[in-house]
C-alpha cells in the first residue's frame, strides 16, 4: 500500500468491485490530486468492509464531502436566501437559509450520533464483546449503516437550490418555467440542490460538480424520483395516503416534489445503487435523518426567531388553541361546508390541520394523539414562549432559549426507527405523540406568519423581481443582436445542456417531457440554463440585477 501514489491508491479503494453496487464511499471521478480537505496519510487510513461505514478511510471521506459543501460558494449564497419571512427587529436576530441549515445540521449530528452508538452496540454484540444486542443497531446495520459526517454533510446541502425569496422564488421559476420556457419538469428547490452537487458547483477540475461519495449524495434524495415518473397517475390508480410523501396528486404535471431533474436523473440512481437494501423511493438512513432534523429545526428553531422578532401574537394564538380544545366535539361534527363559512372564527384552522393530516397519514392520524400535541403545544407556546412580550433582556432570551432547548430534547429522544415503514413514512421517524405534536408547532409557523396579510405586498413585488429576471434572460439569449453579451456563465451553462439533453434524447427518449424535436430541445436547454442562473442569485443580487435589467432605479 505504501509503494502507490496516495490519489491512486484511495481511487482504487472507492471503486466498487461490482459496478452494479458501489461502495458508499465511491465517487464518480477518479480525482488525479489530493483534496485540499484530507487530513489523512495513507498509513493512517483502515480500509472499511464493503457496504459500511466504519474504519477511518470512510470518516475521512466524508468529512472532505462535508468540507466542499461547506467552501462552496452556493453554501455561503444562503446567508442571503430568505428562509420564510425576511425579519428584523429586537434581539441577536439572523434568519435565513444559511442559519436554518447550519440547525439542521446540529440536529442530525445528534439524530445520527444516537443511531450510530445502537449500531456500534449491535456491532459489539455480533463481535462477542457484549451480551445483549440492540435490536435498532442491527436494523441499522442491515439498512446500510448512519454515518454522523454523511448526515451533516447532507443538512448542510438539503437548501443549496433555494432560489432568491425562498419558497415563493421556488413557486414563481417552477409556473414560469414550465408556462413560458417549455419547461414541463419546471423548477424544485430539491432537484435544484441535486443539481448543484453533481453538475453546477465546481472543484476547478476536470469534471462537473463536487463529486461527492455516494453516501453523502444519496442522503440529499428526500424524494428519491423524477417529476415524469408520476405524470398520468391520478388518486383513482393510487390514493393520496398511499403515495409517497411529496409526491401530490396531480396526475398532469407529476411529482409536486422530487429530488433529481430528467438531466440528472442517471446520478441520482448511480448514489441509490450503493444501498441495496434501500427499497425504490425510500430514503436512505442519512437522509431520513436529514428530512427528521429540517422538520424540527423548522418546527422548532425558526420558531423561537419569530417570537424574538415580535411577529408572533400571544392574543391571536391563544384564541386559535383555546377555541379548538374547548369545542372540538363541536368542530368534529361540522361537514366541510360549515368549516367552509366560518374559516376565519378561531379553532377552525386546527380542525381543517386535523382533517387534512388524517386525509393524507391515517396510519399515524389519531384524534386523542392531535387533541394532546394541541394542549401541549398551548401549553409551551402560550405559557412559556409567549408568556410575556421579548424585549431583548436576559429573562426573555432565557424564555425563548429554554423553550428551543426543551422541544429539542423532547424530540431528539422521540425517534423511531422502522425496518419497513409505511409508504408515507422513512426508516427514521417520531413516535406517534411527537409526530402531532411537530404538526401543530408547523401550523403556528404557517398560519401565524406565513399567512399574515402585511406580508403580501412586498412578495408580490419579489415574485415580479423573479418572473422579470427570468423572462429578460430568455429576451436576451433569443436577441440575435445581442446574445453574445449575455452573462458568460450563462451562455455556457446553455451550451451545457444543450449538450446534455441531446445525449439524453439519444440514451433515454422517454425520460424527456414534452416535444422532442430538435428546436424543442434547444429551447428546453436554453430554458434549463435561465432557471440555473436565475436561482444561483442570493436575494440582494435579485433584487440589484432586476434594477439594472428592467431599467428601474
Amino acid at each position: 500500500m505504501n509503494g502507490e501514489p496516495r490519489d491512486d491508491w484511495l481511487n482504487k479503494a472507492m471503486t466498487p468491485a461490482d459496478s452494479l453496487s458501489p461502495s458508499r464511499i465511491s465517487r464518480r471521478h477518479a480525482e488525479a490530486e489530493s483534496s485540499q480537505h484530507s487530513a489523512l496519510s495513507t498509513d493512517d487510513v483502515a480500509v472499511p468492509d464493503a457496504g459500511t461505514s466504519s474504519g477511518s478511510l470512510a470518516s475521512e471521506q466524508y468529512r472532505i464531502d462535508l468540507e466542499r459543501i461547506r467552501f462552496s460558494p452556493y453554501f455561503g449564497r444562503l446567508s442571503d436566501v430568505t428562509q420564510v419571512v425576511p425579519l428584523s427587529g429586537v434581539g441577536p436576530i439572523a434568519h435565513n437559509r444559511l442559519t436554518h441549515s447550519l440547525k439542521v445540521s446540529a440536529v442530525a449530528r445528534v439524530i445520527a450520533a444516537n443511531l450510530a452508538g445502537a449500531a456500534a452496540r449491535h456491532r459489539a454484540f455480533v463481535q462477542g464483546e457484549r451480551t445483549d444486542d440492540d435490536a435498532t443497531g442491527a436494523t441499522i446495520k442491515a439498512l446500510g449503516g448512519c454515518d454522523t459526517i454523511v448526515a451533516q454533510a447532507a443538512a448542510h446541502a438539503h437548501d443549496l437550490g433555494h432560489p432568491p425569496f425562498g419558497h415563493l422564488g421556488e413557486r414563481v421559476l417552477d409556473r414560469i418555467a414550465r408556462e413560458k420556457l417549455g419547461l414541463l419538469e419546471g423548477f424544485e428547490g430539491n432537484a435544484q440542490s441535486f443539481r448543484i452537487l453533481v453538475q453546477l458547483d465546481t472543484l476547478g477540475r476536470n469534471f462537473p460538480g463536487l463529486n461527492l461519495t455516494a453516501g453523502t449524495r444519496a442522503a440529499t434524495l428526500k424524494y428519491p424520483w423524477t417529476r415524469g415518473e408520476w405524470i398520468g397517475v391520478g388518486t383513482a390508480e393510487l390514493a393520496v395516503s398511499d403515495r409517497r410523501r411529496g409526491v401530490g396528486d396531480d396526475p398532469i404535471a407529476g411529482a409536486g416534489k422530487f429530488s433529481a431533474y430528467a438531466l440528472d436523473a442517471s446520478q441520482m440512481e448511480e448514489a441509490l445503487s450503493a444501498f441495496p437494501a434501500i427499497a425504490p423511493g425510500q430514503q436512505t438512513v442519512e437522509c431520513a435523518v436529514m428530512d427528521l432534523a429540517d422538520d424540527i429545526a423548522y418546527a422548532v428553531h425558526d420558531l423561537d426567531e419569530f417570537a424574538r422578532a415580535g411577529v408572533l401574537q400571544q392574543a391571536e394564538v391563544a384564541a386559535e388553541f383555546r377555541a379548538w380544545l374547548s369545542a372540538a366535539a363541536a368542530f368534529a361534527t361540522m361537514d366541510a361546508a360549515e368549516l367552509a363559512s366560518t374559516r376565519r372564527a378561531p379553532g377552525t384552522a386546527l380542525e381543517l390541520l386535523w382533517r387534512r393530516a388524517h386525509r393524507k397519514d391515517a396510519w399515524i392520524a389519531d384524534r386523542d394523539a392531535f387533541a394532546a400535541a394541541v394542549q401541549s403545544v398551548s401549553e409551551s407556546i402560550n405559557g412559556s414562549l409567549l408568556a410575556s412580550a421579548y424585549d431583548g433582556g436576559i429573562d426573555s432570551e432565557r424564555a425563548v432559549s429554554g423553550f428551543t432547548r426543551r422541544w429539542i430534547e423532547h424530540l431528539r429522544t422521540s425517534v423511531v426507527v422502522d425496518r419497513d415503514p409505511h409508504v408515507r413514512s422513512g426508516h427514521v421517524r417520531l413516535n406517534q405523540r411527537a409526530w402531532h405534536e411537530v404538526i401543530v408547532l408547523k401550523f403556528v409557523h404557517a398560519h401565524f406568519v406565513l399567512e399574515r396579510p402585511e406580508l403580501a405586498l412586498p412578495q408580490r413585488g419579489q415574485a415580479r423581481i423573479v418572473a422579470d429576471l427570468t423572462l429578460g434572460y430568455d429576451a436576451w439569449l433569443t436577441d440575435p443582436d445581442d446574445a453574445r453579451r449575455a452573462p458568460r456563465r450563462l451562455q455556457e451553462w446553455v451550451e451545457e445542456v444543450t449538450e446534455a439533453i441531446f445525449a439524453l434524447r439519444a440514451e433515454r427518449p422517454d425520460a424527456i417531457l414534452g416535444d422532442t424535436s430538435d428546436s424543442a430541445l434547444r429551447r428546453q436547454a436554453r430554458g434549463r440554463a435561465i432557471v440555473d442562473y436565475v436561482s444561483s442569485l442570493s436575494d440582494q443580487q435579485a433584487i440589484a440585477t432586476h434594477r439594472t435589467i428592467t431599467g428601474i432605479a
